[in-house]
């Protein structure tokens, strides 16, 4: 396939603009939400980079008043949001562009939301009804530009925002978190390391994965978990040897979306100890979920034997069973590069009941096909430190 074909306007879940060289079209996005000087929230990282210069040039070239914020960790935590509600104030904006990978999309939306709220960050987290407290006059409109292919923040109304006085990563939600238009340039992504791009793409994978296994109700986005796993399987290890395959970017790109958008059915127990693992460790969470799958997946095989291989089919694995899948699952990890154990990325298992315990308490675990208890969580994280499959 020409990846020059691989371009569209679509409407699902939200607006969103793909295809090669379309970060052109940033400002006009951001004055079709009526913004006249957005913020453009990012990581330090790629605050550095040309992409980033030239992007707020672009706005500025075009009228637009654009500033730029990038205080923010690698796992975002509070302090990083209101910071950026204080700098979105100081400059009179009124939009957030939010830019990058997941922290930075996750922080941008964080601000975007608290940008006219009164009541404290952590009143907003998704738990009950808290999301009815948000006023949302107050909240700013939103254009989301991924750097990478793999959380899918940009097509989702949440962020996962670090609470450090309590070691604990809570989901901040709200509907009008989700990005108004939304840029899927696949050119924005060439030139992430092999390791970065191996990371992000199997949380993407994860993501997709870990919603077509969860036992709700919702055929949709159970079919586009099964179609971004097959797109994961043919494109990953092509971005991964070929940073500038932008063909393969293209799909990996868009099977991180994919990925978000079907974990509206629910995710489980690679997030449920994910982002405790996150909060305690400051690790890269696309790599935390890579190194938990095949412990997660062999824990739950029990309740999840037929659909795998159903997917392995649909996938043409050689051997359509759970046990190939799994085998396809260890051999893409050691095609990418990725460690076999949480052990290889400096984590041990001196706080496994501490972390099986954070685990229960994850929103995550509501989504997994067994209620894992917290003896339950604390051995499967005892293994993926070790290696025992």
């Amino acid at each position: 396939m020409n990846y020059e074909n691989l371009s569209g306007n679509w409407n699902y879940p939200n607006a969103i603009r793909a295809g090669a060289g379309r970060i052109s079209e940033l400002a006009e996005a951001c004055r079709s939400l009526g913004m006249r000087a957005p913020l453009l929230i990012t990581d330090p990282g790629l605050a550095a980079l040309p992409m980033v210069t030239e992007a707020v040039q672009q706005c500025n070239d075009a009228g637009l008043n654009c500033g730029l914020f990038s205080a923010i960790k690698g796992n975002p935590n509070g302090e990083n949001v209101m910071a950026g509600v204080a700098a979105y104030k100081k400059g009179a904006h009124d939009g957030v562009i939010a830019f990058g990978g997941g922290s930075g999309l996750d922080a941008a939306k964080a601000v975007a939301l608290m940008a006219g709220q009164d009541r404290p960050l952590w009143d907003f987290e998704d738990v009950g009804d808290n999301w009815t407290r948000v006023n949302e006059a107050g909240v700013a409109p939103i254009v989301a530009v991924p750097t990478t292919a793999g959380t899918g923040s940009e097509v989702g109304r949440a962020s996962v925002i670090t609470d450090d006085a309590n070691h604990i990563k809570k989901i901040i939600f709200h509907p009008l978190m989700l990005p108004g238009v939304v840029i899927l340039d696949p050119e924005l992504t060439t030139g992430l390391p092999p390791t970065i791009t191996a990371a992000t793409g199997m949380d993407a994978l994860s993501h997709n994965l870990e919603a077509l296994c969860s036992p709700f109700y919702h055929p949709m986005a159970e079919g586009i978990a099964v179609e971004g796993i097959r797109l994961v399987q043919e494109y990953l290890p092509r971005a991964v040897r070929d940073g500038n395959d932008v063909e393969a970017r293209m799909q990996m790109i868009v099977a991180s979306a994919m990925g978000a958008t079907a974990f509206q059915k629910g995710l489980g127990g690679m997030h449920a100890l994910a982002h405790p693992l996150g909060a305690l460790y400051d690790a890269h969470h696309g790599m935390l979920n890579a190194i938990l799958m095949p412990y997660v997946l062999k824990a739950n095989k029990a309740v999840i034997e037929a659909r795998v291989c159903r997917l392995a089919r649909y996938m043409d694995l050689p051997v359509t069973s759970f046990n190939g899948f799994l085998s396809w699952v260890l051999e893409m990890r050691q095609t990418l590069g990725i460690p076999h154990t949480l052990e290889e990325i400096g984590i041990d298992a001196c706080q496994a009941e501490k972390v099986g315990q954070m685990a229960t308490e994850d929103p995550s675990a509501g989504g997994n096909p067994i209620p894992f208890s917290a003896a339950q969580y604390s051995a499967i994280f005892t293994a993926a430190v070790n290696g025992t499959l």
